[in-house]
């Protein structure tokens, strides 16, 4: 297939994917698109995390038409049996159902199973970290070794760092990884967001008011799916703000603490 058919097959297969969501065999469709254009991790990555976002914000989570046994079982084929994982995960993700997710990928890589691709490590990378367990971390920079600069998988760990709130210095490290060609864009609003909430936990509230800011800024018109998650932001860095000021000591109009 060449690159103008494989889009369009990729097109398509996002189309079928989202236009009817209460349809419980979708995810089995898009497993057949993306067999057809034999989809590497990658893009099965990035299709099945929007897919499965879509399902859950039409209120059909991929929770209610998967199990764990549909990502467990080896009688499908690898395509198949990646993107219901991808599918499934992703859906666990989104609903922070971190020790499930875990668990689930532990069974996963039990021996005589199948090797993980690099979005599933991802995954499981964001439920340690997203528990604030540091061996999120090691599994964190396992998968930045091979992830390069793909954007799904970062997303996947900053989500990670920015749930996990007592990594050691996981907010430096959430600054560290927005800062990766693949996320300093400058108009991510997820990635502001984020950044926020990081800049918010080292103090730095002025500069999280300004990401904040921008953050909100750069999301499309009449986008409320995440809308409220940012203006909640917004006032909780107003809130830091303002208590670290009510803290400071009074100072004369020399500069000198009265």
């Amino acid at each position: 297939m060449n690159r103008t058919g494989r889009a369009a097959a990729l097109h398509k297969a996002r189309a079928r994917a989202t236009a009817t969501p209460d349809d419980p065999s979708w995810p089995l469709y898009l497993a057949e698109d993306l067999r057809g254009i034999r989809a590497d991790w990658k893009t099965s990555a990035e299709v099945c995390a929007d897919a499965a976002w879509a399902a859950r914000s039409a209120g059909h989570s991929v929770l209610g038409l998967l199990s764990p046994e549909d990502v467990t079982a080896t009688d499908r084929d690898p395509i198949t049996t990646r993107t219901l994982t991808h599918l499934y995960l992703s859906a666990l993700r989104f609903d922070f159902r971190c020790p499930t997710l875990q668990q689930l990928v532990e069974r996963l890589a039990e021996p005589a199973r199948r090797p993980l691709d690099c979005y599933t490590r991802a995954l499981y990378a964001f439920a340690l970290l997203g528990q604030s367990r540091p061996e999120g971390l090691t599994v964190m920079e396992e998968v930045l070794a091979q992830a390069e600069e793909h954007p799904k998988t970062l997303h996947v760990l900053l989500h990670g760092l920015w749930l996990g709130q007592d990594l050691d210095q996981g907010a430096e490290r959430l600054l560290a990884l927005s800062s990766r060609p693949a996320l300093a864009t400058g108009s991510d609003p997820i990635v502001l967001f984020r950044v926020a909430g990081a800049l918010r936990r080292l103090g730095r509230c002025d500069e999280g008011l300004g990401a904040i800011d921008r953050a909100i800024d750069c999301l499309p018109p009449g986008d409320i799916s995440v809308h409220a998650d940012l203006v909640r932001e917004r006032s909780l860095i107003c809130a830091a703000r303002e208590l670290h000021q009510h803290r400071s000591p009074a100072r004369t109009s020399s500069g000198v603490p009265s």
